[in-house]
């Protein structure tokens, strides 16, 4: 009695120790996640490193990492820098009323009367729905210059979680094996499940990061580029735009590139609203459906309307993090559901087998 006692004493302030220490680790979330996701997606660059120079943890996991900074967060730093500048550009033309969203609008209005009658038909009020996109459109743009200011003021914050980022990164990338092995000896999950888990939180982790992300870039820079050929302002802010709308399925990066190519049109453009009509479909549109097999899977592959559902839901829990944690979250509990399913689901078959089938005659007698 008293050993159980013992035990269920120490069971809750581990429980209450471990859930203090995650309260501890909150406000690195962020950096904390983002050093695991380097480590799980350059992994086999490591693993390369260790088969041509042997046995050298720290020397191993100072060249991925240096690999890693080189060609995903250095540029990444450049291309936010870059986002907020044109951001705050923007804001300031609007200030100064170089740019005039209401009168876009208008002018499309004015050229497509139709959009107007169609719109009338779900009473939908085409004033309301003109004042919302410009309140966005300027909302928007004044959120990036707020971010430029809190950038500016926050930078030492900005540098620690970098710096923080890295610095767990180096360690993940040297000692992750072990410290999966610890985990896998710590839960009371069963061996066989965890390795499982944990290999299927590094394969979503890897398809979401790298596939989702890098399609993302890809639509991006794409968009961007055809913005630029045609001389539309902003052109590096509305590719980063459709590079984070593009996460989105179904409607993705065609959110921006449409509405460009009507306003083209109503402005009598027609050659240029041509041309990026037939570059949105034909290029932008088809490079998801055929870079999205090769570079995600179609295993790991979630429905599109659960894509949906769990980046919109990820972005309001987690923030800019929310474009990978929530598909990530949602990839996850369909994991261990399967798990779930295949043991358990299994078992009851196998205990309700005997009662639906024929009896034996011998048992009987």
């Amino acid at each position: 009695m008293y050993a159980k006692l013992e035990t269920r004493t120490f069971l809750a302030m581990l429980v209450g120790v471990s859930l203090a220490f995650i309260l501890l680790m909150k406000p690195f979330f962020g950096p904390i996640f983002w050093a695991v996701a380097i480590a799980l997606i350059f992994h086999p660059v490591q693993q390369l490193l260790v088969r041509k120079l042997g046995e050298r943890p720290n020397i191993n996991a100072l060249i991925t990492l240096f690999i890693c900074m080189v060609i995903v967060v250095v540029p990444v730093l450049i291309l936010v820098t870059s986002l907020i500048a044109e951001g705050v550009a923007l804001y300031q033309q609007i200030q100064d009323g170089e740019l005039r969203p209401g009168e876009y609008i208008d002018r499309v209005n004015q050229s497509f009367p139709a959009i107007q009658s169609f719109l009338s038909q779900f009473d939908i009020n085409f004033a309301e729905l003109r004042d919302k996109a410009v309140s966005f459109f300027v909302g928007g743009s004044q959120f990036l210059a707020k971010k430029a200011v809190g950038v500016g003021q926050n930078t030492f914050q900005f540098f620690l979680g970098l710096a923080l980022m890295v610095y767990l990164a180096f360690f993940l990338l040297r000692d992750g094996s072990k410290l999966v092995d610890l985990l896998i000896k710590a839960l009371p999950l069963g061996d066989e499940r965890e390795r499982l888990l944990f290999a299927k939180f590094a394969e979503v982790t890897r398809a979401t990061v790298k596939g989702n992300l890098l399609i993302a870039i890809i639509q991006g820079a794409l968009g961007g580029l055809i913005f630029w050929i045609l001389g539309i302002t902003g052109a590096l802010l509305w590719g980063v735009v459709m590079a984070i709308v593009s996460l989105l399925p179904a409607v993705g990066a065609a959110l921006v590139w449409v509405p460009a190519a009507i306003y083209l049109a109503a402005v009598g453009d027609v050659i240029e609203a041509g041309v990026l009509t037939v570059f949105g479909v034909v290029v932008i549109g088809l490079a998801d459906n055929l870079l999205r097999p090769v570079l995600v899977g179609r295993d790991t592959k979630l429905p599109d309307y659960i894509v949906l559902l769990s980046t919109l839901g990820g972005i309001v829990m987690f923030g800019v993090n929310g474009f990978v944690m929530g598909p990530l979250v949602a990839a996850l509990f369909m994991a261990f559901w399967g798990i779930f399913i295949r043991e358990f689901g299994h078992e009851d078959h196998r205990v309700q087998r005997p009662e639906s089938g024929p009896q034996d005659p011998d048992a009987e007698s």
